[in-house]
């Protein structure tokens, strides 16, 4: 009986070596944000218990050196065999031969244009879709109660009209005996959220468009452009309820409580909610005073490395299919906070009526998203038309006019 049941261990333990040398491993690289990494690690086990013949090895680097990892690995030969990408990054991938194009077998085009919001189109180049989102993303006003409460404010009612949202930042906003700033009313960070919000929104509701000629042709050197810059500048010049870069990024100081609001996308929700005895709201982004919103929707896509082939190929495949499920969506949205990037999994009930979930999912409804050719080099020129007026005093008109023409060489030379 001793040596049956010996046996039997032993012909266990064979099979497991022998599943375990037969296994397929893939790479997946993604850039490090805690609660993303933390969430594609539960998904990655969740895949392997279900794929027990794949295995997935997850490797991050630093947002600020993550594009340059991908490339060096193409230039070196070999690809990731999945990859996180930013959506406005995809023309500088498709271009280098970083990513393949996905199987219309594997993922049909018909179930990915009726499953996924309309945003996912910024996927496609020609015939062909190179990636697909887990998450999508708007954005929103974060506001700390206790501050509005402080100043006198509802936190119940948080300002819904850009004249409110002026008025809410000038009561929140606190000095020293010298003058300093020590609580801003709003954040101001251009390197963030707030070229988006520049960009989408403040200039449609000055009545101009950001781009013509599908985002290849800048349109916002006109008198709503220059309207929008100038409200945005006024927060420090004008009504000095902000400075550019306070405690260096904007998230940080509504994080420390040393700022009223501050205009941020669905991926803060994970780590927002771990500040113990914060108690902060969400509320849509103001409309204009004609009631006009506008809103900025964007995403990270997974993609297939160019270079993956064979069994590794389908394992890929499998697995992004499943990182793009409805049940890895609602394993993201629990623990990232980024809304399901299919209109099923995402415009349910109870997410529409959530108080924090509800305002993102209705700036969707009239959210544009900007179709980048260069992502970060179209950001700096953003940053440096702000500095210029903040820092340099230049007129805002000029300093605008000066970012366009910059903008569009950076469009033209990436065509």
């Amino acid at each position: 009986m001793r040596k049956l049941m010996f046996a039997s261990l032993v012909a266990g333990f064979s099979t497991m070596a022998f599943n375990a040398a037969q296994a397929v491993e893939i790479e997946y690289w993604q850039y490090i944000f805690e609660t993303r990494v933390k969430a594609m690690d539960k998904l990655i086990a969740n895949f392997e218990k279900a794929n027990p013949d794949i295995k997935v090895k997850q490797t991050t680097f630093p947002y600020d050196d993550y594009q340059t990892r991908v490339i060096a690995a193409k230039m070196a030969g070999k690809t990731p065999d999945v990859m996180q990408l930013f959506y406005g990054w995809l023309d500088k991938f498709v271009a280098g031969d970083i990513l393949q194009p996905l199987s219309k077998e594997a993922f049909p085009h018909d179930k990915i244009e009726s499953d996924f919001f309309s945003i996912v189109s910024a996927m496609k180049r020609g015939d062909e879709y190179y990636g697909l989102p887990t998450a999508v993303r708007s954005l929103a006003v974060f506001y700390n109660k206790k501050l509005f409460e402080e100043a006198g404010l509802d936190p119940n009612k948080p300002p819904q009209t850009l004249e409110e949202f002026v008025e809410a930042a000038k009561k929140t906003t606190k000095r020293d005996g010298a003058g300093n700033l020590t609580t801003v009313g709003v954040t101001m960070d251009m390197a963030g959220q707030d070229h988006h919000w520049w960009r989408e929104v403040l200039v449609r509701q000055y009545g101009g468009v950001p781009y013509t000629d599908n985002d290849r042709k800048v349109a916002y050197d006109t008198e709503a452009g220059d309207k929008a810059l100038k409200f945005y500048t006024d927060l420090q010049l004008e009504h000095k309820v902000s400075e550019q870069k306070f405690m260096d990024e904007g998230q940080a100081a509504f994080r420390a409580g040393m700022a009223a609001m501050t205009i941020d996308g669905t991926f803060r929700l994970g780590s927002f909610r771990t500040i113990e005895g914060f108690e902060w709201g969400v509320t849509e982004l103001p409309a204009n005073a004609e009631g006009v919103r506008s809103n900025y929707a964007s995403y990270f896509a997974n993609g297939i490395g160019s270079t993956v082939e064979g069994e590794k190929l389908v394992a890929a495949q499998k697995f992004l299919d499943y990182i793009s499920s409805p049940e890895a969506m609602e394993i993201w949205l629990e623990d990232v906070g980024e809304l399901p990037a299919r209109r099923a999994a995402a415009q349910t009930e109870k997410n529409l009526a959530d108080p924090i979930y509800g305002p993102f999912l209705k700036g969707l409804d009239y959210a544009h998203t900007t179709m980048f050719v260069d992502e970060a080099a179209q950001r700096q020129t953003a940053i440096d038309m702000v500095n210029r007026v903040a820092l340099e005093k230049q007129p805002t008109k000029d300093s605008l006019s000066q970012a366009a023409k910059a903008e569009q060489t950076v469009i033209d030379d990436a065509q």
